[in-house]
């Protein structure tokens, strides 16, 4: 899914960022699956809309980054709703390889049971191949 700038613009234009951000909450379209969190400032939210791949904004880089860019596991577009406020967007991805830079197909990966928290996917990459020693300093 790819939108004309204009197109992007008018969806901004409607978007209440908080803090300059928006929420992004990302769903694998085929199963469902909640992948990850995130956040975008409006130039992540318009390159995401007009190239049709998943741009966010870091908070700890402090900058716009590209799913995928150090990993090649990008998500693409399928498509997107829009909450009640207008300051949450949900996402509907195809995603390339894991969303987790921990190596899982999704960063929620963990889940209570009987009163303690365990995993509950499986790896499906190695950090450490893809970011190097340290795992996630490359991260996404």
């Amino acid at each position: 899914m790819k939108l004309k700038p204009e197109r992007a613009e008018e969806l901004v234009g409607r978007l209440s960022f908080r803090e300059g951000l928006v929420t992004a909450v990302v769903q694998e379209e085929r199963t469902g699956e909640v992948l990850m969190v995130a956040h975008q400032d409006p130039e992540a939210v318009r390159k995401t809309l007009t190239t049709g791949l998943m741009h966010y904004w870091s908070r700890s880089k402090g900058r716009l980054w590209l799913k995928g860019e150090s990993s090649g596991h990008v998500q693409h577009l399928r498509g997107v709703r829009v909450d009640c406020d207008g300051d949450a967007l949900l996402y509907r991805v195809k995603q390339v390889g894991g969303a987790c830079h921990e190596g899982y197909r999704s960063c929620f990966f963990r889940g209570l049971r009987g009163g303690k928290l365990v995993r509950m996917g499986r790896r499906i990459f190695d950090p450490e191949e893809i970011y190097g020693e340290g795992g996630s300093g490359g991260r996404r």
